[in-house]
């Protein structure tokens, strides 16, 4: 690619001189030069030819001159076209205003062509970085760009209206998501299986990013098809790792809690992929956590079995699910905000509507974490049983 330089100087013989001097840079196709004789014929040029970088211009001239050029040079508002003002000896005030007005470098008549030669190599180098930048800048836009359409799908396809399902008065329950990066790895769900039955899911995918999100997006895709046909949690969960390893090729995986609601009795049927066990807030305050006793991460090992386990809600219990990013916030200090402290949380808000607590909790996080930076996903996700009976569907 040959770098396009405007002369811009009322001097007949200057023209000669130049193409002579650089033959070979020309004759290589390293330089390209235009020429005008005047600051206005110098505008035309530039307007026809936008590729051009770099300006060489005298500062006398008719019609236009050099500093007035400068002027409108700089009202194009072109970081990538630079311009060297060429003075005569004694004009120290015009290289003055010449600098002020933006001029990269400047050279003194009778030109010496020697230094000339180094200034231009300088300055078009100054202006492959300038224009690499330009380049690195707009590319890093784009991928932002993309990022906030990554972040905005992947916001819509996760449940935001809450109550979800208004007519439904057994239960309430809420959830939220905040992505460390634009898009993250976790994930949460719910939906009915039949009249009588909510499944209820949540998911932490290994890393961050769009790799992480995308994977994210198959897993919740995978549980929902196969729920609506598999009862069973832990037979979900053992098909959907078969299903997920795959797509991982060994290099990802998911943590799961998978669960499902018996609207009219509260019985909860769950099954663990490794994932964070969840916490009971019984209705008169007590906390219980749920132990994690089987259940291996999904899309890394083959032919794995999913044990079911039982539990029974009570009207105005709450099950809280949440992904290692609540456990593991981290302040400045190196301390993570751990079970104990989210157990204080649950205890603080004791009595809470569901968003209230978990925006409490948030609360807390934010705090502990005192402006460290979000390392991880934060998710959690609150079902409270009521035990009423809706209406027949």
């Amino acid at each position: 690619m040959s770098h396009k330089i405007l002369v811009v100087d009322d001097e007949a013989d200057l023209e000669v001189l130049i193409r002579q001097k650089f033959r070979k840079q020309i004759r290589e196709n390293e330089y390209d030069f235009t020429f005008a004789q005047n600051g206005v014929e110098a505008l035309m040029k530039i307007a026809v030819n936008p590729e051009i970088g770099l300006v060489l211009s005298d500062i006398n001239m008719p019609e236009m001159d050099g500093l007035t050029l400068l002027h409108r040079l700089n009202e194009l508002k072109n970081p990538a076209l630079k311009a060297i003002i060429v003075s005569a000896y004694g004009d120290m005030d015009n290289i003055r205003i010449a600098m002020n007005r933006g001029a990269f470098d400047f050279l003194t008549k009778p030109i010496d062509f020697n230094d000339l030669e180094t200034t231009i190599a300088k300055t078009l180098e100054q202006l492959t970085v300038l224009r690499q930048a330009t380049l690195d800048r707009e590319q890093l836009l784009s991928v932002r760009n993309d990022l906030n359409t990554a972040a905005r799908i992947q916001q819509s396809i996760l449940p935001q209206t809450f109550p979800p399902f208004p007519e439904r008065t057994e239960f309430d329950i809420f959830a939220k998501m905040t992505p460390a990066k634009e898009v993250g790895g976790d994930f949460y769900d719910f939906f009915f299986i039949d009249h009588d039955r909510l499944a209820f899911v949540i998911g932490d995918v290994s890393g961050k990013g769009v790799p992480a999100a995308i994977f994210m997006a198959v897993s919740r895709t995978l549980l929902k098809a196969i729920a609506t046909q598999v009862v069973n949690p832990g037979e979900s969960l053992r098909r959907i790792n078969t299903m997920l390893i795959p797509e991982s090729n060994g290099r990802m995986f998911v943590t799961i809690f998978y669960g499902v609601l018996n609207t009219k009795t509260g019985e909860v049927q769950f099954s663990f992929g490794g994932h964070n066990p969840p916490y009971i807030k019984r209705k008169e305050g007590a906390i219980e956590r749920i132990n994690n006793e089987s259940g291996f991460l999904l899309g890394m090992l083959d032919e794995m079995e999913y044990d079911v386990h039982k539990i029974t809600l009570r009207p105005g219990d709450t099950i809280l699910l949440y992904t290692d990013g609540v456990t593991e916030a981290m302040n400045g200090n190196a301390e993570l905000f751990e079970e104990s402290r989210l157990e204080a949380s649950l205890r603080r808000l004791n009595g809470s509507p569901l968003k209230e607590m978990l925006d409490g909790i948030n609360a807390d996080l934010m705090e502990f974490a005192a402006g460290a930076p979000q390392a991880d996903d934060i998710t959690m996700l609150a079902l409270q049983y009521r035990g009423k009976t809706s209406a027949p569907a």
